[in-house]
C-alpha cells in the first residue's frame, strides 16, 4: 500500500493524531474487502476511487454507513425496531468514530405516482400553507391545496363529558381536501381496451381472460366459479350487462367459496389495485406490457391534469393558482415568491424562498414542483435529496455520497463541488464515491481500492493527498490527468433518424436528423432537453434498442447468470449431459437445498436485535442439494460452475464436453462491458451501480435492432475503463449498427463522429439545437458550453 503523509488540506495535521477525530476500520470483509483497516479524517472531504468493482460501494456503503444505520436503529425499542428492517452487522473486526451518516444515493424516488419534486422536498408543503394564508378567495387550511386529501363530510358518533356523566352526541363533520374528485389527485384518468382484457369469443373456463395472473386453474378459478355471477361456460361475448359489470366492475364482496370466506372483485376494480396504483416504469415488464395495451390514460378533463379540485384552482394570488406556482419552472417559481411581501408569512416566504434558491444552486432549477419524482433520473434523484440537507443546522453528521457528478454537465460539476465544499464547512464529515477527476480535484484525502476488480480487489493501494495519488504509480493515479485528443477521421452517415416537431416536455418544435452508421453523441447541461429529445422522439422506434439508467428488478436470489439468460442453457446442458430434468439446477426449484430453500444462507430474525444470516450448514452455502451436485458437464458441478468468473466461464464454455455457444454468446457480451470479474452466481444486490448498468447493457446487446441509445453508459466507470467503453461501441458500429449516446464525459465526446449539443441552458432556456457537427467543429467554434469545456478538456 502506497501512503502519503503530507496534506494540503485546511485542517490543522493534529487531527489525524487525534483518534477521537478519526473514523477507523479495522479488518473489513464485506463482499470482497480483503481485511482491509483505513482511518477516514473526521470534518474533512474523502474521496473513495477505483475501478468499479474495487470495493468501494463495500467499504463505504456497505461497511460504514451500514453500520451507523444498524446502530442508529438499535436506539430505538423494541416495539419500534420491529417495524424497521433488520441489519445485520457488517462483517468487519473493529469501527470506531462513527456518527450518524445520511446516504444520498443514485436510487430513484420510489414508485408512488402521488409523489413530485415538491412533495419529496417539502417545498410544497411550504407553499401550501403560503397559500392557505394569503390565496383569495379563502378556502380553508393547508390541506384544502392538496390533491392528496380528498374532501369528505358525514357524521358519527362523539363521546364527551357533560355535567360529570360521559355522553354520547351525533356531529357532523367535513374535510376539505384539494384533491380533484374525478381523476382522485393522479392528474389523468385511464380508460380500458376491454379486447386486451378478454377474449370475447371464449368462456371464463376456456381462458377468456387475458390480464396476467387471472389462471382459471388456481383460486381465480375457484373464486369466479363459485361466485355464482356467471356462467362459467359461457362465452363471454354473450354475456348479460349486469353480469359483464359484475365480471370486470363489482366491488369488493364477500362470498362463501368450499366453506372457505372469500373476497370477489371486478377484473378492473382489481387491476386499478393492483397495478395502476404504482407508476407504470416500476412494473414487471411483462404487466407492464400488458398494461400499455389495455389501459389509455388521458389527461383528467376535470382537472386539466393539475390533480387539484376546482376550489384550489380557483383560490389564487395575485391571479396565480397554487397550480399554476407548481407548474412553474422552479428558477421562476423563486423569483416569484422572493415577490411576494406579506410581514405576516415573511419567515415562511423566506424559507421556502431559500428551498427554492438551493435547487437553482445544484442545477435543477429548470424542474417544476409538479414533475413526478419518478421520472427523475438517477443523478437528478440525488440532487434533490440533497436539498433538504443543505439547509440544515445539523453539524458533525457524516454524509455520503454515490457519485454526486452523474448526468452533471462539466459546466454543472463546479457548483456541485462548491455545496459539497459547504457541507463539509459546517462540520460535517463527507464522504463521496467518485470517478471525475474534477470532482476527485476537491478532496482532502484520498482512499483509492483495488488494485482491479472482484477478487483481484478489494484492497487499500493508496491513501493520501491528491498530489500523492498522481505519483502513486496506482491504476486511479496513472489515469487521473487522462486526456484524448479529437479524432481526425470521421465515418459516413449510412442514413438518418428524422425528428420533426419535438416538443416534448422543453424542446421547442426541434427539427434535427440524427445520422445513422456512426456514434453520435447528444450533449447539453442538465435539463437541456437531451432525454426529452431522445425519449420523445427515438425511444420505442423500430428496430430502437434503448439502454437506459432504469433500476434493475431483482432479488436476493437473483445474479448475473439469472437475470442475463445464461443459466437456461447452462441448465439444459447439465440435464440433457446427465439425463436428467432441468429443473434440478435451478436453486429456486427442485434442486434447492430444502434447509435453506436455495438460499444458500439461513436468515435468523432475533425479535429485538437485528437479524443474521448465517451460511447454511446442510449445503454449506452451494444453495443446492447434495444430489444434485454429483451431477457434472465438463467435470464441474453446477455450483462449481456459478462460482466461476465471467472470463472463466467464457473459457470453460468454449472448450471439450462443456462447449456450449448459447451460453458463451451472453459471456463474450458481459466480458466486453468489462465484468468479466464477476461470479456468475453473485447476487445482483451486492453490485454497484456501474456494474448494474452495465450488466444491463451486455443483456440489450443480445437483441436485435439496428439502433442502440445509451443513457449515460460511463456511469460508475473508472477512468481506465472508459477506453474499453469506446471499443466496444466502435465494434458494434463496425458491425454495422448505429449508436446514439447521450453523455457529458468529453472523452465519448471527442471520440464522437458528429454531435449534437442542445441548450443552450436548461428548462426553458434550453431546449434548442445549438450545435450540430464533428468534434473538431465544435472545439473551433467554441460557440456553446459544451464547445468551451471540450476545447479546455483536449487542451485545445
Amino acid at each position: 500500500m502506497t501512503t502519503d503523509t503530507g496534506t494540503e488540506t485546511p485542517a490543522p495535521a493534529s487531527h489525524a493524531a487525534d483518534r477521537h477525530d478519526l473514523i477507523r476500520v479495522q479488518g473489513a470483509r464485506v463482499n470482497n474487502l480483503k481485511d482491509i483497516s483505513v482511518e477516514i479524517p473526521k470534518r474533512r472531504l474523502t474521496v473513495f476511487t477505483g475501478v468499479s468493482g474495487s470495493g468501494k460501494s463495500s467499504l463505504v456503503f456497505g461497511t460504514i454507513a451500514a453500520e451507523s444505520q444498524r446502530m442508529i436503529n438499535e436506539t430505538y425499542s423494541a416495539f419500534v425496531q420491529g417495524f424497521m428492517p433488520t441489519l445485520a452487522r457488517p462483517d468487519v473486526d473493529v469501527l470506531e468514530g462513527l456518527t450518524t451518516a445520511i446516504l444520498v444515493d443514485q436510487e430513484r424516488m420510489g414508485a408512488n405516482p402521488r409523489s413530485t419534486v415538491g412533495t419529496v422536498t417539502d417545498a410544497n408543503a411550504m407553499l401550501r400553507i403560503v397559500f392557505s394564508r394569503l390565496a383569495r378567495p379563502h378556502i380553508g387550511s393547508p390541506q384544502a391545496y392538496s390533491f392528496n386529501v380528498a374532501s369528505i363530510s358525514g357524521a358519527g358518533a362523539v363521546t364527551i363529558e357533560r355535567g360529570g356523566e360521559k355522553v354520547k352526541e351525533r356531529r357532523s363533520f367535513s374535510i376539505t381536501g384539494g384533491m380533484c374528485p374525478r381523476c382522485e389527485g393522479m392528474g389523468r384518468v385511464n380508460d380500458f381496451n376491454l379486447e386486451a382484457l378478454f377474449d370475447a369469443g371464449k368462456s371464463l373456463s376456456e381462458g377468456a381472460l387475458m390480464v396476467p395472473g387471472y389462471s382459471m386453474d388456481g383460486w381465480y378459478g375457484r373464486i369466479f366459479a363459485g361466485s355464482g355471477y356467471f356462467d362459467m361456460d359461457k362465452k363471454v361475448g354473450g354475456f348479460t350487462k349486469k353480469e359483464l359489470n359484475d365480471l370486470l366492475y363489482r366491488e369488493p364482496t364477500k362470498i362463501k367459496v368450499e366453506g372457505i370466506n372469500l373476497t370477489y372483485e371486478g377484473v378492473i376494480v382489481k387491476m386499478q389495485k393492483s397495478m395502476l396504483a404504482k407508476d407504470v416504469d416500476s412494473l414487471q415488464p411483462h404487466i407492464r406490457a400488458f398494461v400499455e395495451r389495455a389501459v389509455v390514460f388521458t389527461t383528467c378533463p376535470e382537472c386539466e391534469g393539475t390533480r387539484l379540485a376546482e376550489h384550489a384552482r380557483s383560490s389564487k394570488i395575485n391571479g396565480v393558482s397554487i397550480a399554476d406556482a407548481c407548474a412553474l419552472q422552479i428558477s421562476d417559481l423563486a423569483a416569484w415568491v422572493r415577490s411576494l411581501q406579506e410581514p405576516s408569512v415573511a419567515p415562511l416566504l423566506g424559507a421556502l424562498g431559500d428551498s427554492l434558491d438551493s435547487f437553482v444552486e445544484i442545477g435543477l432549477g429548470y424542474l417544476s414542483l409538479d414533475r413526478p419524482a419518478g421520472t427523475l433520473s438517477g443523478g437528478e434523484a440525488q440532487r434533490t435529496k440533497m436539498i433538504r440537507h443543505l439547509g440544515s443546522s445539523l453539524t458533525d453528521i457524516t454524509y455520503v455520497f454515490d457519485e454526486p457528478t452523474i448526468g452533471l454537465h462539466p459546466h454543472d460539476i463546479a457548483r456541485m463541488n462548491k455545496l459539497l465544499l459547504q457541507l463539509r464547512d459546517k462540520g460535517n464529515t463527507i464522504l463521496v464515491v467518485e470517478h471525475k477527476p474534477e470532482a476527485i480535484a476537491i478532496a482532502d484525502h484520498v482512499i483509492d481500492l483495488g488494485p482491479l476488480a472482484g477478487t483481484q480487489g478489494g484492497e487499500v493501494v493508496y491513501e493520501g493527498t491528491i498530489e500523492g495519488l498522481r505519483a502513486s504509480g496506482t491504476l486511479t493515479g496513472r489515469h487521473l490527468d487522462d486526456r484524448v485528443s479529437v479524432k481526425e477521421s470521421f465515418r459516413n452517415a449510412t442514413g438518418a433518424l428524422e425528428v420533426r416537431g419535438a416538443d416534448t416536455n422543453n424542446l421547442k418544435m426541434v427539427d434535427v436528423d440524427i445520422p445513422l452508421g456512426m456514434l453520435t453523441v447528444i450533449t447539453g447541461v442538465a435539463g437541456s432537453g437531451k432525454s426529452s429529445l431522445i425519449r420523445g422522439s427515438v425511444s420505442g422506434r423500430e428496430g430502437v434498442v434503448t439502454v437506459d439508467q432504469g433500476a434493475i428488478r431483482g432479488s436476493r436470489r437473483s445474479n448475473p447468470a439469472t437475470y442475463t439468460g445464461l443459466l437456461e442453457p447452462i441448465r439444459k446442458a447439465f440435464a440433457k449431459a446427465n439425463g436428467v430434468k432441468p429443473a434440478l439446477f435451478s436453486a429456486n426449484s427442485e434442486g434447492a437445498c430444502p434447509t435453506c430453500n436455495g438460499a444458500g444462507v439461513i436468515y435468523t430474525d432475533l425479535g429485538m436485535m437485528a437479524g443474521v444470516a448465517t451460511l447454511c450448514e446442510e449445503c454449506e452455502g452451494r444453495r443446492f442439494q447434495a444430489a444434485v451436485l454429483e451431477y457434472h458437464l465438463g467435470g464441474r458441478n453446477i455450483s462449481d460452475v456459478l462460482t466461476m468468473s465471467v472470463d472463466q466461464a467464457q473459457e470453460f464454455f468454449s472448450s471439450g464436453d462443456a462447449t456450449l455457444p448459447a451460453a458463451h454468446r451472453i459471456l463474450t457480451r458481459l466480458s466486453d462491458v468489462g465484468l468479466g470479474y464477476l461470479t456468475l452466481g453473485q447476487p445482483l444486490t451486492t453490485l454497484s451501480g456501474g456494474e448494474r448498468q452495465r450488466i444491463k447493457l451486455a443483456t440489450h446487446l443480445g437483441e436485435k435492432g439496428g439502433v442502440y441509445v445509451l443513457d449515460e453508459p460511463t456511469t460508475g466507470l473508472h477512468l481506465a475503463d472508459v477506453e474499453k467503453l469506446l471499443g466496444l461501441l466502435d465494434r458494434l458500429i463496425d458491425a454495422g449498427k448505429s449508436v446514439i449516446v447521450i453523455e457529458h464525459h468529453q472523452a465519448v465526446m471527442a471520440h464522437a463522429d458528429w454531435i449534437i449539443d442542445i441548450g443552450p441552458g436548461a428548462g426553458h432556456d434550453g431546449g434548442s439545437i445549438v450545435f450540430e457537427g464533428t468534434p473538431a467543429d465544435l472545439v473551433a467554434a467554441r460557440s456553446t458550453l459544451t464547445g468551451e469545456h471540450l476545447a479546455a478538456y483536449v487542451g485545445s
